[in-house]
């Protein structure tokens, strides 16, 4: 017998049956529950055994309820009888996943015994591993001797630059540079050592007003000695030695040696 088809209740032929949504349908009749149209087993929605079309399927909608004293009081009983629940989930479960190991003095032993093993594997494992990377040079007599040869090559080397720099800061000014190696040199001076040559003590020259201008910038080496800064005036100059002058700054207001080579007249 022939089933009847959900939507006319007529007998549904098996040259045109459907079978979906637990009922027998016309091909026909196989439409949408609003606007009619014609479905397929891939474009119905189906909602309480009706088909929809995708347009006209029925959306759910929600109810809002209103939070009233009297909800809140519900909300916070199910709270409550959640925590309680959970509790004693909790109080059953205990003991049966895990066991609580007391911390005993036998434990306590136990536990720095495997701490001393685990540590003796590792420096067992790293003894194995040295070498493998590296090589290790065994530090005979030999050896201390070749390190410290080097090492006074290397301190000899160093003095030797650290002269050659003192060298280069104590010569004058380029300008001044071929006058200064032009004058007759004192065999007293050059058998000093180099950064030590002797001046006299500085003493005020006689009178006499005369204005020079520093070319360069100049630092007191000795307590007597008077700092420059380029383009500082300098009045009461009077020559004293070679290479030496006295006078006094007038930015600074300071009194006494200068070197020659550094200013030049106004």
């Amino acid at each position: 017998m022939n089933p009847p088809c959900g939507r006319c209740n007529k007998p549904v032929y098996p040259t045109e049956k459907i079978n979906c949504l637990d009922k027998y349908w016309h091909k026909g009749c196989f439409s949408c529950e609003v606007c009619k149209m014609a479905l397929s087993m891939t474009t119905y929605k189906g909602f309480e055994k009706k088909p929809y079309c995708s347009m006209h399927y029925p959306k759910t909608s929600f109810t809002i309820v209103a939070d009233t004293p009297e909800n809140l009081r519900l909300k916070q009983q199910s709270m409550l009888n959640s925590q309680a629940l959970y509790k004693e989930e909790f109080e059953k479960s205990k003991g049966k996943g895990f066991s609580v190991v007391a911390d005993t003095p036998e434990m306590q032993r136990v536990k720095k015994t495997q701490d001393q093993i685990s540590h003796a594997l590792y420096k067992e494992d790293f003894e194995k591993s040295k070498g493998k990377g590296f090589s290790v040079v065994v530090d005979t007599p030999e050896m201390q001797r070749l390190k410290k040869t080097q090492d006074q090559i290397s301190n000899i080397k160093y003095h030797e630059e650290f002269e050659k720099s003192r060298i280069r800061s104590d010569a004058p000014p380029p300008e001044n540079r071929q006058n200064y190696e032009e004058q007759p040199s004192n065999p007293e001076r050059h058998s000093q050592p180099v950064g030590q040559m002797m001046r006299p003590a500085a003493v005020a020259p006689p009178g006499g007003v005369r204005r020079y201008q520093a070319m360069y910038s100049y630092t007191a080496a000795e307590a007597d000695e008077v700092s420059l800064q380029e383009g500082d005036l300098l009045l009461d100059v009077e020559p004293i030695d070679e290479g030496w002058m006295f006078g006094c700054n007038q930015r600074t207001g300071q009194r006494g040696m200068l070197p020659a080579n550094y200013v030049r007249p106004v």
